[in-house]
């Protein structure tokens, strides 16, 4: 079976080359597809990828940063793969936790597993208590309006069916693909799995990009999805 990672990237010069690297240790295990989408960074993060061109199969160069869910959108046409996964282009998530996300595909046949940071026994860095309150708001709400018991929906760790996220006709631009993703997911009646994966995040001032207003966008979007699209 292929796995099509895709990997969006704006301004992570710090850690893109680490980020690749982790991902192409796990060809050890896995049949992988890289695709990396350049957002307009306007740091040194595309030159590193040019000279590093190797480490990946496909490189997608948007001139201006059109957002992580443009990114995603943009590599459709791309993928390969009999699923795809996203990996976030900082070290917050660790490619080592894809043996645990491909097991339930492997075991059960899951359509869709997603990684949550709130279950497991994996080491998690404990930072912002208000960015745990938000998540836990919107997963509550997300599991109230589709009667899916999720845990953590804005979880950057989404292992899909390639073919199913291909008919989700996706359109969101910002960090609001992540509520599209699985309210799209939850009216196919989809087959959700989750596992507990390790979480070192990162502060603002270590480059965190999601911000409060990401957090009122996602839940107005929980509501539009449900009820309006």
């Amino acid at each position: 079976m292929k796995y099509s990672i895709v990997i969006p990237v704006y301004n992570e010069e710090k850690f893109i080359l680490q980020v690749l690297k982790n991902v192409n240790a796990q060809k050890e295990n896995f049949d992988l597809e890289i695709i990396v989408i350049d957002d307009g960074s306007n740091d040194n993060t595309r030159q590193i990828l040019k000279n590093n061109n190797s480490l990946y199969d496909h490189l997608i160069e948007n001139d201006l940063n059109q957002g992580k869910g443009k990114s995603i959108i943009n590599s459709l046409k791309y993928i390969s793969g009999d699923y795809i996964l996203i990996q976030d282009a900082d070290l917050e998530y660790n490619p080592e936790d894809y043996i645990k996300l491909i097991n339930p595909i492997i075991k059960y046949n899951a359509d869709v597993v997603y990684g949550s940071r709130f279950k497991g026994s994996e080491p998690k860095r404990i930072i912002y208590f208000s960015n745990r309150v938000a998540n836990f708001i919107l997963s509550l709400t997300v599991s109230i309006l589709t009667n899916i018991n999720f845990s953590d929906i804005e979880t950057g760790y989404k292992f899909i069916r390639a073919d199913l996220f291909k008919s989700l006709n996706l359109k969101e631009k910002t960090f609001a693909i992540e509520v599209e993703i699985t309210m799209k997911l939850a009216k196919k009646m989809s087959r959700f799995f989750e596992v507990g994966i390790s979480y070192n995040g990162r502060t603002y001032e270590e480059g965190k990009k999601i911000k409060f207003k990401d957090g009122i966008e996602a839940l107005y979007k929980i509501f539009y999805y449900k009820f309006f699209n």
